[in-house]
């Protein structure tokens, strides 16, 4: 299974993680409507990501007839819906400028636990499950 495309939005996603944490080094407040508009717009990145491992990579991982790659895709997809969870309901807490210029330190810290669970996350991927994937 080619995954390149796996790869290119975890690129992606890593590159929006690092812009939004600039963003809010400018001051959460100053840069609230900026911090919104960007929340969307990486959530619309992530959503896409989520939506494909979940239809193509995890099945075909799961299907492969290899245990311990099996294994490995439902032991991320089991994992994903609580760290999906987690950063839907982020988006969704943090995505006015209203709710950010109010609350400048609660945004930081859920940003700080979520963004770093997330990740995380996605370094686990590409050092474990995306080279077991490739490797068949």
């Amino acid at each position: 299974m080619n995954i390149d495309k796996f790869k290119q939005q975890h690129l992606a996603i890593l590159a929006a993680i690092d812009d939004l944490r600039q963003l809010a080094r400018g001051g959460v407040a100053a840069q609230a409507q900026a911090i919104a508009a960007h929340i969307v717009a990486m959530s619309g990145l992530i959503k896409l990501h989520l939506a494909v491992e979940q239809r193509y990579l995890y099945p075909a991982a799961q299907a492969c007839g290899v245990a311990t790659v099996a294994r490995l895709g439902r032991q991320y997809e089991s994992e994903m819906h609580g760290i999906a969870g987690a950063y839907l309901a982020f988006a969704g807490r943090w995505n006015t400028p209203v709710r950010l210029a109010a609350q400048p330190e609660a945004f930081r810290s859920e940003a700080n636990t979520v963004l770093h669970a997330l990740y995380q996350r996605m370094r686990r991927e590409d050092r474990e499950l995306y080279p077991a994937v490739e490797a068949l």
